[in-house]
C-alpha cells in the first residue's frame, strides 16, 4: 500500500530535494484566484423605496437629508460569456438600507428608512473545466445514499466592498400619470425585507427620494485547485496562557489592557505633504 502514496508528499525524492514527513512539499486543496479587478462606482440618482410611514413623512417635510447608508446584502451571480471560453459575467446587486432625517416643522425632525438597490456587471476570466466531485459522508451507507449533493469545480465570484458613501440627496416630484414604481423590486429577498421591518411602497404617487452612492469594490474569480506548497511541522507555542484575575476588583483586569492609542490618533501622519514652504505656507495647501 505504500506504493500508492503521492510521491510528492512524504519521504520521496522531488527534484533536488528529499522530503520528510511533516517537512517539505505537500499537496493542499484550496481555491486559486484566476482573475480579479477593483473599481469605484458612482450610482447617481438611485431611487430609494420607502415604507408607508416614510412616504407620509416625506410628503409633509420641508427638508430631507441622508444620515447614513448600510449595505444589507449583495447578490452575486456567475454566467458564462457565449463564444468566449473561460470568461464569465458577474452580476452583482447591492441592497442598501438608507436612513433619512426630515424636517416637519420648526425645531422638529423625524427619522425614517428606505431601501435602494444597485446593479453592477463585470466580466472576468474564470478558467475552464467541468469536473464533477463526490465526497464521503458519515451518514451515507452502501445500500442507501443519504447525501445527494454533487459538487463541481466551477468558478466562484467573490465581492469585497465597504459601506457605501452618500454623495448627494434630492427630492423629485412624481409627474408621471401612472404610479411611479418598478418591477425590479418585486423579488426582494425575504431577509432584506425583514431587515426593513415594514412593507415597502413600490407603486407610489408621491415625491421620490433620489440618492447618489459611491462604492469601492474588489472582485475576484476563484476556482478549486490542488497546489504543492512547502510545509513545516507544527510547533507547540512557548507562551503560557495567563488566566484572568478573579479578585472581585474590576479595575485590576482593566489595568492590564493596553491603552488604545490608535483609536485616539484619528489618522496616520501623512507622508506626502511638502516640507518646503510654498503658497500653502508648508501645510500642504495651495492658495
Amino acid at each position: 500500500m505504500q506504493d500508492n502514496r503521492n510521491a510528492s508528499l512524504c519521504g520521496n525524492q522531488v527534484g533536488n530535494n528529499t522530503n520528510t514527513c511533516g517537512n517539505g512539499t505537500v499537496c493542499i486543496d484550496t481555491k486559486r484566484v484566476l482573475d480579479s479587478c477593483r473599481d469605484r462606482d458612482c450610482f447617481e440618482d438611485t431611487r430609494v423605496y420607502l415604507t408607508c410611514v416614510g412616504e407620509e413623512i416625506l410628503a409633509n417635510s420641508s427638508n430631507v437629508r441622508t444620515r447614513g447608508a448600510k449595505l444589507l446584502w449583495a447578490y452575486v451571480g456567475v454566467d458564462e460569456v457565449p463564444f468566449n471560453c473561460g470568461f464569465y459575467q458577474i452580476k452583482i446587486r447591492y441592497y442598501i438600507e438608507v436612513e433619512f432625517e426630515a424636517c416637519l416643522g420648526v425645531g422638529r425632525s423625524q427619522c425614517f428608512k428606505g431601501l435602494a438597490a444597485l446593479d453592477k456587471d463585470v466580466i472576468l476570466y474564470g478558467g475552464e473545466g467541468r469536473a464533477i466531485t463526490f465526497t464521503s459522508n458519515p451518514s451515507d451507507n452502501y445500500c442507501g445514499v443519504c447525501n445527494m449533493k454533487v459538487g463541481t469545480n466551477d468558478p466562484v465570484a467573490v465581492v469585497e466592498t465597504v459601506e457605501p458613501i452618500v454623495l448627494g440627496t434630492r427630492v423629485s416630484d412624481c409627474n408621471c400619470p401612472c404610479p411611479c414604481g418598478g418591477t425590479e423590486y418585486a423579488d426582494i429577498p425575504d431577509g432584506v425585507r425583514n431587515s426593513i421591518g415594514e412593507e415597502l411602497v413600490i407603486n407610489s404617487t408621491g415625491p421620490r427620494l433620489l440618492v447618489s452612492f459611491g462604492i469601492f469594490s474588489v472582485i475576484r474569480m476563484e476556482r478549486p485547485a490542488q497546489l504543492l506548497v512547502h510545509a513545516t511541522d507544527y510547533s507547540v507555542p512557548d507562551k503560557e496562557c495567563n488566566g484572568a484575575t478573579n479578585d472581585d476588583n474590576p479595575c485590576s483586569l482593566f489595568r492590564t489592557i493596553a491603552f488604545p492609542i490608535a483609536q485616539f490618533r484619528g489618522t496616520e501622519h501623512p507622508t506626502d505633504i511638502p516640507t518646503t514652504r510654498g503658497n500653502g505656507g508648508g501645510c500642504g495647501c495651495r492658495g
